[in-house]
């Protein structure tokens, strides 16, 4: 898929501010509304702008503990991945599963509204999880930069 100038101003602002109406968003991009409503078609199409999804702020919610574990698999059971990651699931306080190569297989994030109950979920809902060789928690302090765009 080819990218000009006006698709990169397009995703530049949907980016930036995805709420705006259609006319806001083709009047910063500098395009019509038709040519936006044409190039994002094909946008989406093509597999570059995705579903929307809602940002949901955890901290407002009540959860003050977000935690980030690490685990690294015993890879010995070549259904190792799958049947982690699928236990993960299970678990209503994992708000996150993403996958790596390297010494880090698999990282997941959890909330709790405190460290007492991060302590049980951990206790016994993570450490339950199959398959684990070795487990490395990061708590979050705070989040400097999240998603502030890319450099079209």
């Amino acid at each position: 898929m080819q990218f000009d100038d006006a698709d990169r101003r397009i995703l530049r602002h949907y980016l930036a501010d995805p709420g705006l109406a259609r006319a806001e968003l083709a009047e910063r991009a500098g395009v019509t509304q038709a040519t936006l409503w044409r190039r994002l078609e094909r946008l989406t199409e093509g597999g570059v702008v995705g579903r929307m999804q809602a940002v949901i702020d955890w901290r407002k919610l009540g959860y003050a503990v977000e935690v980030s574990l690490r685990f690294t698999l015993d890879k010995t059971n070549p259904r190792a991945f799958d049947e982690f990651i699928a236990a993960a699931r299970e678990v209503p306080e994992v708000v996150g599963i993403e996958t790596f190569l390297g010494r880090v297989d698999v990282r997941l994030n959890v909330i709790a509204r405190d460290m007492a109950q991060y302590q049980e979920v951990y206790r016994r809902r993570i450490l339950a999880l199959p398959h684990i060789a070795e487990v490395e928690a990061l708590m979050l302090i705070a989040t400097i930069k999240d998603g502030e765009g890319l450099p079209l």
